[in-house]
């Protein structure tokens, strides 16, 4: 069986639609299936570094600087996918971003490619699209076999919005980077970074956007320092404080990773680091950016408890990422999250930050309802988000829709 993806961005993009498009793909080449992903030329690449077929195609990649460029591009993408799926004749069609689903909408609308079944993942939120796109949308899914959501949230938005296609979750997966755990890496990454025995690091990654909401994070950063000051001010007036002060201290580190792709966000990047060097030294500062899979994968291992700012999120891949290595995971009750995360008292608001710093203490101070929660949350990655079940979900469906 033959399957074509259809995306409007180099599959080797940072990104998690690129990254969960490729693991998927070398999913299927294990399982048998013929994947094939047409994309603008790629990054970085070459095609051989693939096990699966690239089909590269022109792609203006300043499309967004004028109406004019955006029309020319959209023309041309129309084209491109034309020429590409008559040429590879797949057994079905797997749209796996938006602005493709619209591209390739706008050949099936017209009666192209009637034969073809055809599924679409969608990856953001129903309510984050703009009224013309969702029309488009819902006319191009008439004709579809199926729509994907990766969360059941999303999945009921789509259904209060009338779509009337077979709907399937199949959360978003992780790459291969992340496939087992080291036991011994954690303490070999607490050592390389000059990490104390009483020192507890909290983690921040992700790439520069508005939805991940990188200014709230210093934020969160001063309100657990002062929390953590009280606390420790607390212990040293107590009658026996000066027995136990040097023991039960606590101190923070933070552990920040960032991809820059822009000349914009260097400046970004450096408002974050300042803000959070105000609020806890620059000593307690790990920073990293730009790190390729198996460096960021490495990186969770030192990480006690992961935590999402996002004021916006479908999914949230990268809590996926730090439950592989037995993080504790903390997150915004914003979008897919809450269902990703899966547990109450690690979800907090962005106007009761108190919420968060008095979780965040409570596994500070309880060695066991930190290691409780460590294990609570590599047990969902295990039985949720692993590269097999997400493979296995895609061939079922796929092979349903074939009969």
């Amino acid at each position: 069986m033959k399957i074509l993806f259809l995306m409007e961005y180099p599959i080797d993009l940072p990104g998690g639609g690129q990254l969960s498009t490729w693991t998927l793909c070398d999913g299927l080449v294990k399982q048998g299936l013929t994947p094939v992903v047409a994309c603008p030329k790629l990054l970085g690449r070459r095609r051989t570094d693939f096990d699966f077929k690239i089909v590269e195609y022109r792609s203006d990649e300043n499309r967004e600087r004028s109406k004019i460029a955006r029309i020319v591009n959209f023309l041309s993408r129309i084209h491109s996918f034309r020429k590409i799926i008559r040429r590879e004749k797949p057994d079905i069609i797997h749209v796996s971003m938006s602005e493709s689903l619209i591209t390739f909408g706008f050949l099936r609308c017209l009666g192209f490619f009637e034969k073809i079944p055809f599924v679409y993942t969608d990856r953001g939120l129903a309510y984050g699209y703009r009224k013309h796109s969702m029309m488009c949308i819902k006319a191009t899914m008439k004709h579809a076999a199926g729509m994907i959501c990766t969360t059941q949230f999303n999945k009921d938005l789509w259904l209060q919005k009338g779509i009337r296609v077979p709907i399937t979750v199949i959360p978003n997966t992780i790459g291969e980077a992340f496939d087992s755990y080291d036991d011994n890496k954690r303490g070999a990454m607490r050592i390389k970074y000059g990490i104390k025995e009483n020192e507890f690091v909290i983690g921040f990654a992700g790439r520069i956007s508005e939805e991940k909401d990188w200014d709230f994070v210093p934020v969160l950063v001063k309100a657990l320092k002062d929390g953590i000051d009280r606390e420790n001010e607390a212990i040293e007036k107590s009658d026996s404080g000066k027995q136990r002060t040097d023991k039960a201290a606590k101190r923070i580190k933070v552990a920040l990773v960032i991809s820059v792709y822009e000349e914009q966000d260097k400046d970004i990047v450096r408002g974050i680091k300042d803000k959070i060097c105000d609020a806890i030294g620059e000593d307690n500062l790990i920073y990293m950016q730009d790190l390729s899979q198996s460096e960021i994968a490495d990186y969770y291992y030192m990480v006690d408890a992961f935590v999402m700012s996002s004021m916006f999120e479908s999914f949230g891949k990268a809590a996926v990422e730090a439950m592989s290595r037995k993080c504790s995971v903390l997150s915004t009750s914003v979008g897919g999250l809450p269902e990703v995360v899966g547990k109450d008292e690690n979800l907090y608001t962005k106007d009761n930050t108190d919420k968060f710093v008095k979780r965040i203490m409570e596994l500070m101070n309880n060695r066991k309802e930190l290691d409780d929660d460590r294990e609570f949350f590599y047990n969902r990655y295990r039985n949720l988000y692993t590269r097999e079940i997400h493979v296995m979900r895609h061939v079922n469906l796929y092979r349903n829709i074939r009969g």
